[in-house]
């Protein structure tokens, strides 16, 4: 669903957005589609690992939601005009992201060493 919305998100700034939003802006949505998509990506690549029920799985997947809502979240905001005190948001997304491969990393290893 994540994904999807993504590609939906992506055809609307390609779309709606070009000529509403200034080239810095309409980069910035871009980004947090990519950002979308890549983490998408990596919640499926978690099924591989989630019959394990691993602990570490979980967390790779709360991370990477998190990080959606957040990061990619907070610079859709922005693209659209939200002050800009939402950029404060952002790492925070990041590190969310950065936690959740870590955490997806982990699952992998875990399930390789059953």
């Amino acid at each position: 669903v994540l994904a999807a919305l993504g590609v939906i998100l992506g055809a609307f700034g390609a779309h709606a957005l070009r000529g509403r939003l200034d080239a810095g802006m309409l980069a910035t949505w871009h980004s947090a589609v990519d950002y979308q998509f890549w983490h998408a990506l990596g919640l499926l690549a978690l099924t591989a690992v989630a019959a394990e029920g691993r602990v570490a799985g979980t967390i790779a997947l709360w991370s990477f939601v998190v990080g959606i809502v957040i990061f990619c979240g907070s610079l859709y905001a922005i693209a659209l005009g939200a002050p800009r005190g939402f950029g404060m948001l952002t790492p925070i997304g990041g590190l969310a992201f950065i936690a959740g491969w870590i955490a997806l990393v982990d699952a992998f290893r875990r399930s390789a060493g059953r």
